[in-house]
């Protein structure tokens, strides 16, 4: 009886552990940009390894990295995200964008096409490699600072491409930043080239609200350098009547505010999915 017992108990937490989530990390081309960059992509515990276990396929949530980070930073710093793929039944994948891209097309300096590389030739990957729904619907986009900024940046000029977007503790308006984060070798100079930190702000992208609904969620720390920015970002959407979640709480811009942030905002895009 012990041993069947023991057994018993063994291939249950076999099991278990074989229905765990996986962690793929992948090289992605960039034809903009003539280059390959890293990927991680996690997939719930119902993937499986055979095309046949779920012919449906996930719908995907991309979630990005801030200044300074990389491909890596989100599940080194929330290995947590696997057990939210698992709850949620979602595949999440977490780009390259660079050191400090803002996840946009620079319009001074050529060699960066991250908006490119992010809306269009990452999602086309993952559809071509993975069980992903290829629809709008069944795809979301967010992020960290640098990251919250791609996240609303992207799915605001993308709308056909993502039907949800959302930012945590983003730099949703470039403008007050002029000396900060090298956003003058992506942007230009302030004087000469000022259109382009007014065009490429979140706080003015907004104003061109896609054809197709989206999903929004912004949230911001209390104790946060961005909190004013984003105050102002919810105040514009009200007064633009576009509909959106935004949520403040205590914190700061640091990684304890992220990993509690980002399972509301997974769990506002798996809402937004099952609908």
């Amino acid at each position: 009886m012990i041993r069947k017992t023991f057994l018993t108990a063994g291939l249950f937490f076999l099991s278990f552990f074989a229905r765990a989530a996986t962690v793929d990390t992948v090289d992605i081309y960039s034809p903009a940009m003539q280059k390959s960059y890293k990927c991680v992509v996690i997939k719930p515990d119902s993937y499986g390894s055979s095309p046949t276990s779920n012919n449906a396929g996930y719908p995907v949530v991309y979630l990005l990295h801030g200044h300074g980070g990389w491909y890596a930073n989100w599940i080194i710093r929330v290995p947590q995200l696997k057990e939210q793929a698992d709850a949620l039944q979602l595949i999440i994948v977490c780009p390259d964008g660079g050191y400090n891209s803002w996840y946009l097309d620079s319009p001074v300096d050529p060699a960066v096409r991250f908006e490119t590389y992010i809306s269009k030739e990452v999602p086309a990957y993952i559809d071509n490699h993975y069980r992903s729904i290829k629809d709008r619907k069944a795809r979301a986009i967010t992020g960290l600072s640098m990251g919250g900024h791609g996240g609303l940046f992207l799915g605001f000029r993308h709308g056909d491409v993502f039907g949800a977007c959302g930012s945590m503790s983003g730099g949703v308006n470039l403008q007050p930043f002029t000396k900060n984060w090298q956003l003058s070798e992506k942007l230009g100079d302030t004087i000469t080239q000022a259109a382009n930190w007014k065009n490429l702000s979140v706080i003015n992208v907004v104003e061109n609200y896609p054809k197709d609904s989206l999903a929004i969620i912004v949230d911001c720390g209390t104790e946060d350098f961005f909190y004013t920015v984003n105050h102002d970002l919810h105040k514009k959407m009200m007064r633009l009547k576009i509909p959106h979640e935004y949520t403040v709480r205590p914190g700061k811009h640091n990684w304890d505010y992220w990993r509690n942030a980002v399972q509301y905002q997974l769990l506002f895009f798996k809402n937004y999915f099952q609908k």
